[in-house]
């Protein structure tokens, strides 16, 4: 008997390959995302044109001698060396800021905060005094304010009459090189307002139980201060910080307002940025400001990059399933 053999029927013809289901829902995903990048695409074509492209132009300046006028001539590394070495105005500049920054910062945190617990109590009028408080950070920043300020501490001003009025006579404080910094530092204080709202939102998410159970345990309103407020407050005082020290470092509008954009008396209100501004627009030395900006990124960048390793040992997160400050 023969074996039967049977041929196995030939395939149909087959169509264009079916996309997977893998592939069907990556376009369908893309079909969605679509409306989100023509929504984004002026912020990202701001962000390419008004701040990489600029900023890749600045990078190239700070290694020529450039003067606005004549084009730029590469000489590699000589802006960063002279002024590193051979500018002892540059030097002055940097130990202006850090004064400022050292002594502003730590007084504008601690009033903001002393204020938030004050309105955080307060169970009448809260609203008022909130925008009360805000409105100096609104206008804190502009010209006009702090030409009003250096009117205030001039000689013959409104503070050196007052204080001399009750015995205290130190003349105008915008022309003495002991003082002159300290009328930029007030005026940085008086602006609390800013600080002061996140702290009061802070204050409002600490649980009243926490300060039940302190009290309970015998603490006093500074001892739950200390173990209850700071630690819950912590992450709170950590975004305020970061945020004032940058701020800080690039104070600019009062420094040119009170110094007539001289930084005198003395050199004593020639900040980092208005010793920028002085080399590049006033002397015509952009490559030499471009490197001082771009030195005073790489600074606050480092700055920033202690307080979050520094953080680790003080911020206490209250999500954190070990109970420990990360």
């Amino acid at each position: 008997m023969s074996a039967l053999t049977t041929k196995a029927p030939a395939p149909a013809h087959q169509g264009p390959e079916q996309p997977t289901a893998g592939k069907r829902i990556r376009r369908r995903t893309r079909e969605k995302q679509w409306p989100a990048y023509v929504f984004l695409s002026p912020w990202m074509i701001g962000a390419v044109v008004l701040t990489l492209v600029p900023m890749a132009v600045s990078l190239y300046l700070s290694f020529t001698d450039y003067n606005l006028f004549d084009p730029p001539k590469w000489i590699g590394l000589r802006n960063y060396t002279d002024m590193l070495t051979d500018d002892p105005r540059y030097w002055r500049s940097v130990g202006t800021t850090m004064l400022y920054v050292v002594v502003a910062v730590p007084l504008k945190l601690g009033l903001a905060l002393g204020v938030a617990m004050l309105l955080k109590n307060l169970s009448r009028g809260r609203a008022f005094y909130r925008s009360a408080f805000y409105a100096p950070s609104l206008l804190g920043a502009s010209m006009s304010i702090a030409l009003v300020w250096r009117a205030l501490f001039n000689d013959g001003g409104t503070i050196s009459r007052g204080l001399g009025a009750i015995g205290i006579h130190t003349g105008g404080w915008v022309g003495n090189a002991d003082l002159s910094v300290y009328v930029i530092v007030l005026l940085t204080v008086w602006q609390f307002g800013a600080p002061m709202v996140i702290f009061l939102a802070g204050l409002q998410q600490i649980s009243p139980d926490l300060y039940e159970a302190a009290a309970l345990d015998g603490a006093g309103r500074w001892r739950q201060f200390v173990s209850v407020t700071v630690p819950m407050l912590s992450p709170v005082v950590f975004f305020n910080l970061v945020l004032e020290v940058i701020n800080s470092f690039q104070v600019f509008t009062p420094a040119f307002a009170v110094s007539g954009g001289e930084g005198g008396p003395a050199d004593s209100t020639l900040f980092y940025t208005l010793y920028l501004y002085e080399r590049g627009f006033t002397a015509s030395h952009m490559g030499y400001a471009s490197a001082m900006a771009w030195l005073l990124l790489i600074a606050i960048g480092v700055v920033t990059l202690i307080l979050f390793r520094t953080s680790r040992s003080w911020v206490f997160y209250a999500d954190d399933t070990e109970g420990a400050s990360r």
